[in-house]
Parts: C-alpha cells; sequence; structure tokens
C-alpha cells in the first residue's frame, strides 16, 4: 500500500470535522435517492474518506481489516451507487467529491472563507457595480476560461 495514508487517529480535529460533514453529507444524499444506508456501505465510506484508495482492491485490503464478512461484491456495487449519485469520481484515485460546489477565498493572515455559488455571485455582482461594470445590469453567470495571453 502507499506510505502517503494518514491513519485517521493522526488527523487534526479540523480534517476529523470534514471528513464526518462529508459523511454526513453523503448519507444523507444516498437517503435522498432512496437507498438503504447500511453498515457495509458506511464502512466504504469510511475508508474511501480516510485512506484516499486507488483501486477497489486496496478497498478491499482496509475492509478486511475492518470487517471481513464484507466481500468484494458489496464494495463494488457500493462504489457503483457512490457514482450514480454523483458522490464519487473514478480516475486514478476515488476520491468522494463535494455534492455542493463551494468558492474557498484564503486571505492573506490566513483565514479561508467558504462560499456558496450564490454567495460568490452575490460578491461579483456588487464589485462590478462597486466598479463600475455594471450599471443596474444583473450578471447571467460566471466562466472561467483559459485565454491564450496578452503577451
Amino acid at each position: 500500500m502507499r506510505s502517503t495514508i494518514k491513519k485517521v487517529e493522526n488527523f487534526s480535529e479540523v480534517e476529523k470535522f470534514r471528513i464526518q460533514m462529508k459523511k454526513e453529507h453523503i448519507l444523507q444524499n444516498l437517503k435522498n435517492q432512496g437507498y438503504r444506508v447500511t453498515k457495509p456501505r458506511i464502512a466504504v465510506i469510511d475508508i474511501i474518506l480516510e485512506h484516499g484508495c486507488g483501486s477497489c482492491k486496496e478497498i478491499t485490503y482496509w475492509i478486511s481489516k475492518m470487517n471481513k464478512s464484507i466481500g468484494i461484491a458489496t464494495i463494488y456495487r457500493t462504489l457503483n451507487m457512490l457514482e450514480d449519485i454523483g458522490a464519487l469520481h473514478r480516475q486514478s484515485v476515488y476520491h468522494l467529491s463535494d455534492m455542493e460546489e463551494r468558492v474557498v477565498v484564503r486571505l492573506e493572515n490566513g483565514t479561508e472563507l467558504s462560499l456558496s455559488q450564490e454567495e460568490w455571485q452575490e460578491v461579483i455582482q456588487k464589485g462590478m457595480e462597486i466598479c463600475g461594470f455594471l450599471k443596474g445590469e444583473k450578471i447571467l453567470s460566471v466562466e472561467y476560461k483559459h485565454l491564450p495571453s496578452a503577451n
């Protein structure tokens, strides 16, 4: 296994809180979409959140240390279900995704502000009005595009 895996007891309180909040959000989305929340499903979610596994085989390894009765078929079904609800992205490593996109603004004093898309839109709207870019118009959308530099 990878040597970069961090045991949950070594996480900071902030990391533990973030993991718990993400877990609760995923479990609520499962319930909202009609899935049962079972102990094996919770175990798979915990393993991914705590260890950032790169394959089903790695998840199986960690699950077997917790509960040998959870089989690989249960793990695959849980991964497919998490992907179906948009909580999981399969690339080179399984990562549970944020169900709600937020904009994080870091200040020079180290403070981080987490804004919803609506809050961010309001910041842009008011900032553009103050700077004189808008005169009563409402912003419909904001996109980030990679454009060639003017050099």
